[in-house]
């Protein structure tokens, strides 16, 4: 599995990209793909939606079950993936890729892990 370095990463299994002061993007881990397996829809928020840290945002539905996203970040959406609501396997195919929304007057709600820490993490689940 990978976890690319420059993300950080959630216990629910989101990963947060800063892309500038006070903007990231949120989308799901590898980790998180695999478990729900072939994505079949995607129900995305809107433009200028809240999002709370610990509440989700979003699902997505598989052959396997319907799963929420979670926020990792309190702030506004600013933009949303909308190419996911036409392909959502391109979340299978490439997790970290595949944003979901990007969200503007970030303020980190939770406590974000490293790469390393994610790993780690996943090993308790076992």
């Amino acid at each position: 599995m990978n976890f690319p370095e420059e993300l950080k990463y959630t216990t629910s299994h989101e990963w947060v990209k800063v892309i500038e002061d006070n903007v990231v993007e949120i989308g799901l881990t590898d980790y998180a793909q695999g478990e729900l397996g072939d994505l079949v829809f995607v129900n995305l928020p809107e433009v200028d939606d809240e999002v709370v840290a610990g509440d989700a945002f979003a699902d997505v539905e598989s052959v396997k079950a319907v799963s929420d996203v979670i926020s990792p970040v309190n702030g506004v959406v600013t933009e949303v993936n909308e190419e996911l609501l036409d392909t959502p396997e391109a979340i299978n195919e490439a997790p970290y890729e595949a944003w979901f929304v990007r969200v503007g007057d970030v303020d980190f709600g939770e406590k974000l892990m490293s790469a390393q820490e994610y790993e780690d993490y996943l090993k308790t689940l076992e």
